[in-house]
């Protein structure tokens, strides 16, 4: 059984339909994530609370009752949000020792309420803080094309899990490009949301820029369960209303982008030539489809790396209060560094913080005043190797990720569809964004360039 094969949706009419039961699913699932152990992509299991939910699911289904239309689904759970009877140690020696939690985020809570069953728990770099899935409690977790290289991150896990096959369905979360970075590094389709629409509680309470949802293979199977788990809650005042319509329904519309903006180097540094070249000729295949396609090569705003590092390293600093020397010296060294910014910042300081920000959102509002999506490459350059810097022109650089948190800073929905393959053999992803709350729009869009140039594809592993 391989998951790859089949859609969630396709997978979960199977076991609606009695073709293969939800124990037969989870198993599958425990089979590969033994199989691929060395990829890091588990960090927790539970195989009994696994089988023992499954099996509870198989004699729901046999007694006639509503289970839910992702009955025996299996999932794994980013090790940043709370799944009930598994630890949650963020990556962090911090929180290794932590007692299990006593229930589970809102996100999982309504995937169980859903039918989907918890395999357990997918790695993240320490906090989420960065790109690449590294931390001193678990180690580095490797990418199914090349297990030397990142996953990236900090869904790192979640994205080399759902590629290597070892579960259908996953959790994400997105405060910076936690979700299309790893997406584009693994080679399908990730999408951010815009802020709200699935609630989030605890930490992320103190993190206004970071989006949960679901991570799958296909597009389509996002936009599935995004319908399953949207709505308020009164434990996230920043929860939006439920939509009216169904967002999977939507992508069966006789709909594609009229016309894109195509921006290389959206803050004006250069992106690696490579990477480009690859974003172009998927672009080019949406030109020759009858996309409009306008070029802006200048850059569109200057890069708020220190406004969003201030933001974020006070969102973990404040969770984590004071800290003694010897937990300091047990932190990833990077993020020695942002607690030490955390602790200089003063009102002013956010005031101006802000202001960029809506200066970002104005100018970003008139680049798409005429147009549906603003193409972007996803990241600047190469995957690292993992642990380590991306490439950008044969130079190794530390921001090599700075094409993805403007769009968690100015709220606006954004994902990532594979444009092709790098001359090294890794994938290669290719940003759009949409209008502020237009997420159907770049679903739509996504579901058209996979049709287009991405198709779901995945490596051969041993």
């Amino acid at each position: 059984m391989d998951f790859r094969e089949r859609s969630v949706q396709e997978w979960a009419a199977a076991v609606q339909d009695r073709e293969v039961s939800a124990r037969e699913m989870v198993e599958a699932s425990l089979a590969a994530i033994e199989a691929q152990e060395e990829l890091n992509a588990f960090v927790a299991t539970d195989p009994e609370r696994s089988l023992a939910e499954a099996d509870e699911i198989d004699a729901r289904l046999a007694s006639g009752d509503e289970v839910g239309p992702l009955a025996g689904i299996p999932f794994g759970v980013k090790d940043l949000e709370d799944a009930a009877g598994y630890v949650t140690t963020q990556g962090s020696f911090l929180h290794a020792d932590d007692p299990p939690a006593e229930a589970d985020s809102i996100l999982v809570e309504r995937l169980r309420t859903q039918g989907c069953v918890v395999m357990g728990k997918t790695n993240t770099p320490e906090f989420g803080w960065t790109g690449d899935t590294y931390n001193p409690v678990f180690g580095a977790t490797g990418n199914p094309w090349n297990p030397k290289r990142s996953p990236g991150g900090s869904s790192g896990g979640t994205a080399a899990a759902l590629m290597a096959g070892l579960v259908p369905l996953c959790t994400g979360s997105d405060g910076g490009g936690s979700i299309r970075i790893p997406a584009a590094a693994c080679g399908f389709s990730g999408f951010k949301a815009s802020l709200g629409r699935v609630p989030v509680e605890g930490t992320y309470r103190l993190w206004p820029l970071s989006v949960h949802g679901p991570m799958a293979l296909r597009v389509a199977d996002v936009a599935f369960v995004q319908d399953l788990v949207m709505g308020p809650s009164p434990r996230d005042l920043d929860s939006l209303p439920r939509p009216h319509h169904s967002w999977r329904q939507a992508l069966d519309e006789d709909w594609r982008p009229q016309k894109a903006v195509w921006c290389p180097a959206p803050d004006g540094n250069p992106s690696d030539a490579e990477v480009v070249a690859v974003c172009e000729a998927a672009v080019a295949q949406m030109e020759a489809a009858g996309v409009a396609v306008e070029v802006r090569e200048e850059g569109l705003f200057n890069d708020p790396i220190w406004e969003y590092v201030l933001l974020s390293a006070n969102a973990v600093s404040g969770e984590l209060g004071e800290l003694s020397d010897e937990q300091m010296e047990r932190i990833t060294p990077g993020l020695r560094y942002y607690f030490g910014l955390s602790t200089a910042p003063q009102v002013a300081d956010f005031n101006r913080a802000l202001d960029i920000f809506y200066e970002m959102s104005e100018t970003l509002n008139g680049v798409l005043a005429d147009a549906d999506l603003l193409l972007t490459p996803t990241v600047a350059g190469h995957f690292p190797e993992c642990g380590g810097q991306g490439l950008v022109n044969g130079e190794l650089v530390d921001n090599w990720i700075r094409h993805t948190y403007p769009y968690n800073l100015t709220r606006l929905p954004a994902g990532s569809v594979r444009a092709g393959f790098a001359s090294d053999g890794m994938p290669v992803g290719l940003q759009l964004v949409g209008h502020q709350l237009g997420d159907v729009r770049v679903l739509q869009a996504m579901a058209y360039c996979e049709e287009l140039f991405a198709p779901p594809m995945w490596p051969a592993l041993s």
